[in-house]
């Protein structure tokens, strides 16, 4: 089955509504040894598969050839006898549902394992069969994916029922995909007779189907059944349109000619010039793919009905194509993506790409390998057995799954730690609906699978859990950022983590989260650590300064414990008093007899910095550092410079500014940091914070200038600091 092969020109019919007997619930209990030695020894079947499964069987031998087909023909005799009486409400023997199910399973090429349990997946819920009986006959592998699937088979459709059910669905899927792909192509066949149900329950079906079971055949990279059950939901949910996009689809179609067809032997005649061994096919787009390029474009043209696809044998020619596609007809380069240098989340791998024509038809064009290509179909089902012999056993026993993808596991991780079935259900459907992934890297060279639009925050809580409680900000692409910094494919982050062990998440964090691993953990952290005072519906206010510190009457630092959360210390003035002389500044001597000096508040300059003077008003010479701009302006404004020098006194007043992330008892460390130098705060500010930065202002009394760069050498090293620097103020314009 291919998932573009073909368009239909209408939909299927459904199956008209016939009485059917109800399933059969007691039945006596099969000996399966006895039909496993009649199916044997009976002359009907000793030689050749009974004819009801031939049909499976040369779907499941084109793409294994050497397949041992005897367990599907015992598994067929058992499932034909066990279901026998059973019927289908469309009226159908129930037989043809197990033998329908297989044979999706293997027109996709699934390993024979899978088809044997496909054909027994309903005997354990709907008949006497046990698991202990499947197991003996079939072996311990079938026996699990039989009870994997039956356990997803009991689905009340009422919205209570919904979440458990599913979430037992992904722990299924899970610990084996296979399970999973026999539930797809179930639902599938389930879906192509869901006309003989009540219009309701086909809307309930569909909407399950369209909001759970279609995302994740896309993240399985089971392209093939998602996209036909996409049409099977859109012409349920959706009928006017649907029936719009078929006229559109059977107009097009009528037409004489078909430029998607002209620019594919285009194609072919370029890559046989170049010697490229290829072959190039024209791929129809699925309804709801026609209906999505409507909605974007309006008034469709011709190809755009349709895509080109180009399958070769190994990786490189993949790119030897495109370059030959690049270099004689004309490229869209706005639609270059690649696939297979950075391949998508779901094992997909292609080259995409565009061209055009001189009368302005453009096609998309798809460049990938025939294993690829079964990829890009097929996803884990084409991935085969994962626990055939070959495979590498774990050493404690447990069954690893090597074709699961990361998304999986991540989402397995997070479901456990889920605090409710309603919370689950939420997250999941939010986590399923972001169909696309980013791949970041971290600085040691390893990388983390994230949903497109995550930020910072989802990146720390992917590689460290609920460690990363404790991060306090992030380097991307080696420059400082927010922990709500979006992400981008490719970006190299690196996590800077507290060391503090009281360090906590914000709330702020919940608006930046979008992963469910990282919306979960920092939900249970703050519903572990309610603030004080603070209803659970109110939230605190973001970014609060927990922590403070005021300066003691004698210049030392006396620390403050804040009572809540939006507590912050005293406000002093946002702009330091230095512009005033100062009994303790530094000496500065000014060549001009009788004048008197002063430190400009705009620079803030000490000892040893190279320095200059202004004249002002009153007699008084300003110093300024070299590099201050207030420099520049009273130089362009013609002022003269005065020359100044610094004098023997050792002692400054300097201002510095340090940035940081906002973390708990921040102020205390650096004022505490501050201290053990043996400098003195003249006053301090510490503005309001935004976007998780802090930003404190110190003006402190050194008493030796030399002390000035080891000060600010432990104010960086303060965790949660990211840099300290000399304050740069607006030169005053009385200047």
């Amino acid at each position: 089955m291919s998932a573009e092969a073909t368009n239909p020109a209408t939909p299927a019919p459904a199956t008209p509504p016939t009485p059917g007997a109800h399933r059969r619930k007691s039945r006596p209990r099969i000996d399966l040894r006895r039909l496993g030695r009649a199916a044997l020894l009976g002359p009907a079947t000793r030689d050749r598969l009974p004819d009801a499964i031939g049909h499976v069987a040369e779907a499941h031998r084109a793409h294994h050839p050497d397949a041992d087909l005897e367990p599907l023909r015992r598994a067929y005799l058992l499932a034909e006898s066990s279901h026998r009486g059973q019927m289908r409400k469309s009226g159908e023997p129930y037989i043809t549902h197990p033998l329908a199910v297989t044979l999706i399973l293997a027109e996709l090429g699934a390993e024979t394992t899978t088809l044997t349990a496909s054909l027994l997946h309903d005997t354990v819920e709907d008949t006497d069969v046990t698991l202990d009986q499947v197991r003996e006959e079939f072996g311990e592998e079938v026996r699990y994916l039989v009870d994997g699937v039956t356990k997803l088979e009991k689905v009340d459709y009422g919205a209570a029922a919904e979440p458990e059910t599913f979430r037992k669905m992904l722990v299924a899927t899970g610990n084996d995909v296979r399970v999973m792909s026999i539930k797809l192509a179930d639902r599938l066949h389930n879906m192509r007779t869901l006309g003989v149900m009540r219009p309701e329950k086909q809307e309930r079906i569909a909407k399950v189907t369209r909001d759970v079971l279609i995302p994740l055949a896309e993240r399985l990279g089971v392209q093939a059944l998602k996209t036909e059950l996409e049409d099977l939901v859109f012409a349920i949910l959706h009928p006017e349109e649907y029936e719009h996009t078929r006229e559109l689809i059977v107009e097009n179609a009528a037409h004489g000619d078909d430029p998607l067809a002209e620019m594919a032997d285009e194609v072919r005649s370029v890559l046989r010039e170049a010697g490229i061994q290829a072959e190039v096919l024209i791929r129809p787009r699925h309804f709801v793919s026609v209906h999505r390029i409507s909605r974007k474009r309006g008034r469709l043209r011709g190809a755009d009905f349709g895509r080109v696809l180009v399958l070769v044998n190994e990786d490189a020619d993949c790119y030897g194509v495109l370059g030959e596609l690049h270099t004689c007809m004309t490229p869209v380069v706005s639609e270059f993506k690649d696939f297979i240098a950075v391949p998508k989340f779901n094992l997909y791998q292609s080259l995409h790409t565009a061209v055009a024509r001189a009368d302005g038809e453009i096609a998309e064009v798809l460049i990938r390998t025939h294993q690829m290509h079964k990829v890009a179909e097929a996803g884990v089902i084409a991935l085969g057995n994962p626990y055939a012999p070959g495979s590498e056993d774990p050493a404690d026993g447990e069954r690893v799954d090597p074709t699961r993808p990361g998304w999986l596991s991540r989402l397995l991780e997070w479901q456990e730690a889920a605090p409710d079935t309603d919370t689950f259900w939420s997250t999941l459907r939010e986590d399923l609906a972001q169909d696309r992934e980013i791949t970041v890297f971290r600085p040691d060279g390893g990388a983390l699978g994230l949903p497109e639009g995550a930020s910072c925050v989802d990146a720390a809580y992917a590689q460290y859990g609920e460690d990363a409680h404790a991060c306090i900000g992030a380097r991307v692409n080696g420059r400082l950022a927010t922990l709500s910094t979006v992400l981008k494919d490719g970006d190299t982050v690196q996590l800077l983590m507290g060391q503090d062990p009281a360090s906590e998440p914000s709330r702020e964090w919940l608006e930046h989260a979008h992963t469910p691993a990282a919306r979960i953990a920092i939900q249970r952290w703050l519903a572990a650590h309610p603030v004080p005072g603070e209803s659970s519906g109110d939230a605190p206010e973001p970014g609060a300064v927990r922590s403070g510190a005021e300066s003691s009457p004698d210049g030392s630092a006396a620390h403050t414990t804040a009572p809540g959360p939006a507590a912050r210390p005293p406000a002093l003035p946002a702009r330091p008093t230095s512009d005033a002389p100062a009994a303790r500044a530094a000496n500065a001597v000014v060549d001009l007899p009788g004048a008197s000096v002063r430190l400009a508040g705009c620079c803030t300059p000490v000892p040893p910095d190279e320095i200059t003077g202004f004249a002002v008003r009153g007699g008084v010479v300003t110093v300024h550092r070299v590099e201050c701009a207030g420099v520049a302006r009273m130089k362009s404004a013609g002022r003269a410079e005065v020359g100044v020098r610094w004098g023997d006194t050792t002692e400054c007043r300097v201002t510095l500014v340090a940035e940081s992330f906002g973390r708990p008892h921040l102020l205390a460390d650096l004022t505490e940091a501050i201290a053990v130098e043996g400098v003195a705060i003249v006053s301090a500010t510490v503005e309001p914070p935004s976007q998780q930065r802090v930003r404190h202002t110190y003006t402190l009394q050194l008493p030796d200038a030399a002390r000035l760069p080891a000060l600010m050498r432990a104010m960086r090293n303060v965790p949660g600091v990211y840099d300290v620097s000399r304050a740069q103020y607006p030169a005053a314009a009385a200047h």
